[in-house]
């Protein structure tokens, strides 16, 4: 098929070097010196992508990306920006850029932005839309449709997302959602949490080394950039990443380059970089413990997941779908939540959202006799009677674990009193769950790190970490 491309660029050479590098690729290239030409020549011609430089004799390439946006939404828009005029960059993804090249322009990036646009405009075959890909976002509140409506806008940019919203919400889910609608359907997925990677071993993980780099290094390893190739790398909990780990991590984004331990050349990397929390970012930036040049570069456009307190109307379906899931696990018939436990759902307000919807869920299954869900089997603690009790509390950033059937006994005990979110703050209220369940499960493995983690369904390395985190070491 034929694929023509508007370049806008009052610099000859440059003009040239892309023509040279995009003729191979089957693309007819159309150049304009001005923003004047640019536009007489959108009136003339079909165009399946544009590539349009910052600074115009007439005007700013900012300019025309509002243009295109507002006239030819269809064409998909890069711009060509200087180094150090990183704020221009992120102003024109905010536009509706769907990606920005590095001056001086390199032919291998010059190469994987042209293959996105073609996949963008449809000149490759696309990516099927999310639920055909296997993910779905249920719901189908005023806030949900908000969340798929901006997904399906966000998974034709390749800026870089910051989704947040409270822990439980669906953040992860939301960024596969993003990547399988997008062009980079068909490429890798790699997810990672920030908060569990220990320090000494985050620049190993993310950045990859070679062998014989240090003390146990047997072999080469890739990093987390090089394994997301071409496709996508999620940073869950990126608040909890340290400053000397922001540094690196920024100039690995700016130059699309990493340099494994013990090599002395760089790697070009093709990532688009979507990151996710539930701490508020701009709040770290001011006391300091974010950098602020990171901040802008990952949060160019923000995504809000929605509490399930914010959208009560959801968890019938939500509900339905996790009983359903529980029963094909168990291969039992999936019980009906009653009316009277549904109301009760719908009045809590879920401290920890859709992950804790899961465990009170997972508990009710399994206390329930008949073939109806009673509120008496939700064992939903009484407002004064203080948090959700530690047994079937929800561990944040991880996914929900099986609550042990022994454990449902001792819920109706006495706890211990600890704030409510709305006294101390979410983030403290979920800090005192995480360690008293740490606290429960070492002392019945009698203090067995490795057997804890194994009962808490979480690795021994993020154990260790939390336990540092949580003063608990």
């Amino acid at each position: 098929m034929e694929c023509n491309a508007l370049i806008v660029d009052d610099e000859a050479d440059i003009r040239e070097l892309i023509e040279l590098t995009l003729v191979p690729l089957g693309v007819t290239c159309l150049p304009a010196e001005t923003l004047g030409e640019a536009k007489t020549l959108l009136r003339r011609h079909q165009f399946h992508f544009c590539i349009t430089d910052m600074r115009l004799p007439d005007g700013n390439g900012l300019e025309l990306v509002a243009y295109i946006q507002k006239r030819y939404s269809h064409i998909p828009v890069a711009v060509i920006t200087a180094h150090g005029n990183v704020e221009s960059a992120v102003e024109a993804l905010k536009l509706g850029a769907y990606d920005f090249v590095p001056k001086p322009v390199e032919l291998s990036v010059l190469r994987n932005l042209v293959a996105t646009a073609l996949k963008m405009s449809g000149s490759e075959a696309g990516p099927e839309i999310t639920e055909e890909a296997g993910i779905t976002l249920l719901g189908r509140s005023a806030a949900m449709d908000n969340v798929r409506t901006m997904i399906r806008k966000l998974a034709r940019s390749q800026a870089p997302i910051l989704i947040t919203g409270e822990s439980g919400t669906g953040k992860e889910l939301a960024a596969r959602s993003i990547h399988a609608s997008g062009p980079r359907a068909d490429r890798p997925f790699v997810p990672v949490n920030c908060g569990a990677i220990p320090e000494n071993l985050m620049e190993s993980e993310f950045f990859g080394y070679k062998k014989g780099s240090f003390t146990g290094a047997t072999q080469d390893k890739i990093g987390l950039f090089q394994a997301a190739h071409g496709g996508t790398l999620f940073l869950d909990e990126v608040a909890d990443l340290p400053q000397h780990m922001q540094v690196k991590l920024l100039r690995a984004i700016q130059e699309r380059a990493v340099r494994p331990i013990g090599t002395q050349t760089e790697i070009t990397t093709d990532v688009r970089i979507l990151s996710a929390t539930h701490k508020d970012l701009a709040q770290l930036v001011e006391t300091g413990a974010f950098r602020q040049d990171l901040y802008y570069r990952l949060n160019v456009i923000e995504l809000r997941m929605p509490s399930l307190r914010e959208r009560p109307a959801d968890i019938q379906e939500l509900a339905d779908f996790i009983l359903q899931k529980l029963s094909n696990n168990l291969d039992s018939p999936a019980p009906r939540l009653m009316p009277e436990a549904l109301e009760e759902l719908k009045s809590y307000p879920f401290p920890g959202n859709i992950r804790e919807l899961e465990n009170i869920l997972e508990r009710a299954f399994t206390l329930c006799e008949g073939a109806g869900i009673e509120p008496g089997d939700l064992l939903l603690p009484e407002p004064s009677a203080g948090p959700v009790p530690p047994a079937t509390a929800p561990i944040p950033g991880h996914a929900a674990a099986t609550a042990p059937v022994e454990a449902v006994a001792t819920q109706t005990a006495p706890a211990r009193k600890m704030p409510s979110p709305t006294e101390d703050g979410l983030e403290n209220y979920l800090e005192e769950l995480e360690k008293e369940a740490i606290t429960k499960a070492l002392e019945a493995t009698r203090y067995n790190k490795t057997a804890a983690a194994e009962r808490l369904g979480i690795s021994f390395r993020a154990l260790r970490y939390r336990l540092k985190k949580l003063g608990l070491d």
